[in-house]
């Protein structure tokens, strides 16, 4: 099976070689590849903690919500006149509203972050894998000059 990979590679390193195009040094480019693929394992190790984050996060958020619910109930003794009752129950509205979109808020900075810190891993990447492609059809070309 070696010897069959050996015998693939020596026949494209001819191919291009008749073709006049630049030599291409094919383990660099293996090694390129390995970094390809530990970039695309980063990124997704750094998706898994965001989505464990995020879900810490709503936990939190359903469980305030909740404590702060019971606590409002508690606290809320519907008497007086009826303009008092409507200003404590809008009042009440604008806490819960407010706490909703604080929380939302936060949710919504964390899924950012979190893809962004993703997305940055793979571009990181690609930008070292083009110029590891560089690098390697320079040399190559280079190489060839040398032998000329």
């Amino acid at each position: 099976m070696a010897q069959e990979t050996q015998s693939f590679v020596e026949m494209l390193k001819k191919f291009g070689s008749d073709l006049g195009l630049p030599k291409v040094d094919v383990e660099k480019l293996i090694a390129a590849q390995g970094k390809n693929l530990e970039a695309l394992s980063q990124s997704a190790r750094i998706a898994a903690e965001g989505a464990k984050s995020l879900a810490a996060k709503q936990k939190e958020v359903v469980e305030a919500a909740l404590r702060d619910a019971v606590e409002m109930v508690k606290e809320y003794k519907p008497s007086g006149n009826p303009q008092d009752i409507v200003a404590k129950q809008s009042e009440l509205a604008r806490k819960a509203f407010n706490a909703a979109l604080d929380n939302t808020r936060d949710i919504a900075e964390l899924v950012r972050k979190t893809n962004a810190d993703a997305f940055k891993a793979i571009a990181d990447r690609i930008t070292e894998s083009m110029n590891d492609i560089r690098g390697s059809i320079q040399r190559g070309a280079d190489e060839t000059k040398k032998k000329s």
